[in-house]
């Protein structure tokens, strides 16, 4: 057999449509158009300034709307809007914050930003819209690429729904071709068309109905233990002069931040990794810093009232501080508002507060009500050890024993630590009397990890004034 050397080519390969690199080309140029525009028709010429500054709006399009993958999805349109909004929003915010700590901002019309932030997001809509016709028009009169999907688990029904329920893919599934010992998955989606649901045959029998569905792509969704059955098929299927696509069946894993990259050429499936690396940790840094400074001068005067109160109302420490688990497993100390009367504690056992609990005092149970006990971990912040959003930390036996009873437990800390985080603003806070109750907030912890960005850290802060309070709070 002669193998051939495949070095000089990466294995990962975006593939950019013309239709994504026209609308690249649109936006750029929409917002460019109209920027100077606005700038003209204000000033009457364009000033060094707003050339710099039109300049960095257009460079941080192009690294946002890269990250947020705005041109590789074939989302709805709904779907589509609302990623162009969060982009375009953060763009915005990014050149806010830098003017302001240049000193800068006094320099631009915020009449003129407020325009070209409104008009640019409505003009970008608009165009993405028109060519999303345009498509259509062109996707009616085009032939259709007949698919046969290979399995018959959940993943390759869910394949089917993605792809009938795609049509800027110009796919149409016929039907699913089933491996040695697969029974048909009973969980399919009741939306999918039949035909896309129906088997077709055994393995054996793909060569000869590729021929007779006029089949142009072939999608392996078969699982991780049955791969071997790829290579030799895959040959085989050479001189049928189809595209084949394999996509693994790695779902029944817990993923955490999964994603595909590559060393070397070398393809490299990513099933569990902090998001928190490169300019991602220091994007989510640069937020902490500035966020918790600004916080810290607004709450000062509130953390000397409070301390003077929990002096006032029992004796011992206005302080308390605790270990807990952080990022990648490092033990630090929190610090806390003593909301409780100083006791023992018993044989090492950390017990969480219940409702009525003697050993919170009159000051605490306010501080514990409305989460100011909390506040003093805005230190834990500006060292470094916590995030202002994040998975909450728990105390260390706690973590130690629910480790053993939630299987992904430990999943939570491929991040900083926060004082507030998504499961917190979803009500999952307080004591939690059942194993379901934690696993819930673990959920949510990982479903914050998994989808990690400024715009999300933003919107739990935003929403924390709002949820900080309530029955589960004592």
């Amino acid at each position: 057999m002669i193998v051939s050397n495949n070095a000089s080519r990466s294995l990962l390969q975006r593939r950019d449509s013309v239709s994504h690199s026209l609308q690249t080309l649109l936006d750029g140029s929409a917002v460019l158009g109209l920027a100077y525009y606005l700038i003209d028709r204000q000033l009457g010429f364009i000033s060094a300034e707003y050339t710099i500054f039109v300049l960095l709006l257009i460079g941080g399009m192009a690294v946002l709307y890269d990250h947020y993958g705005l041109y590789r999805s074939n989302a709805n349109f709904t779907r589509k809007a609302l990623t162009l909004f969060k982009a375009w929003s953060l763009v915005f915010l990014i050149l806010l914050f830098v003017g302001f700590v240049t000193k800068q901002s006094e320099t631009f019309s915020r009449l003129l930003v407020g325009q070209l932030y409104v008009g640019g997001f409505a003009l970008q809509l608009g165009l993405h819209l028109l060519l999303r016709f345009v498509q259509v028009g062109l996707l009616k009169r085009a032939s259709v690429d007949r698919v046969i999907v290979v399995g018959e688990g959940r993943l390759a029904y869910y394949l089917s729904q993605k792809i009938s329920n795609n049509p800027w893919l110009g796919q149409e599934v016929v039907g699913h071709v089933g491996l040695p010992g697969d029974s048909p998955d009973e969980t399919r989606v009741s939306s999918l068309d039949p035909v896309s649901q129906s088997t077709l045959g055994t393995l054996s029998d793909l060569p000869r109905l590729i021929d007779i569905h006029h089949v142009h792509t072939v999608y392996f969704a078969i699982p991780l233990d049955a791969s071997e059955v790829l290579e030799d098929l895959y040959f085989n299927l050479l001189d049928k002069h189809v595209a084949v696509h394999w996509v693994p069946d790695i779902f029944s894993l817990r993923l955490v931040n999964h994603s595909v990259r590559e060393i070397a050429g070398l393809p490299v499936l990513t099933l569990s990794e902090t998001p928190l690396t490169g300019t991602r940790l220091l994007l989510k840094s640069m937020e902490d810093l500035v966020l918790s400074v600004l916080i810290l001068l607004a709450i000062a005067p509130i953390l000397a009232m409070i301390a003077v109160a929990i002096k006032l109302d029992s004796p011992g420490p206005v302080f308390f501080r605790q270990p807990r688990n952080g990022w990648s497993g490092k033990t630090f100390r929190i610090w806390k508002f003593r909301s409780m009367y100083v006791h023992p504690v018993e044989s090492g056992v950390v017990q969480q507060a219940q409702k009525n609990d003697p050993r919170v005092t009159r000051v605490g149970r306010f501080l514990r009500r409305t989460s100011l006990d909390e506040l003093p971990q805005i230190f834990n912040v500006l060292s470094g050890e916590m995030s202002l959003v994040g998975p909450r930390p728990h105390a260390v036996q706690h973590d130690v024993e629910y480790s053993q009873r939630i299987t992904e437990y430990f999943a939570r800390l491929n991040i900083k630590p926060g004082i507030t985080g998504l499961a917190q603003v979803r009500g999952y806070r307080g004591e939690t009397r059942t194993v379901e109750q934690m696993a819930q907030r673990v959920e949510s912890d990982i479903e914050y990890i998994n989808n990690w960005s400024l715009w999300l850290d933003l919107t739990i802060l935003l929403r924390t004034f709002g949820a900080f309070t309530g029955k589960n709070a004592y």
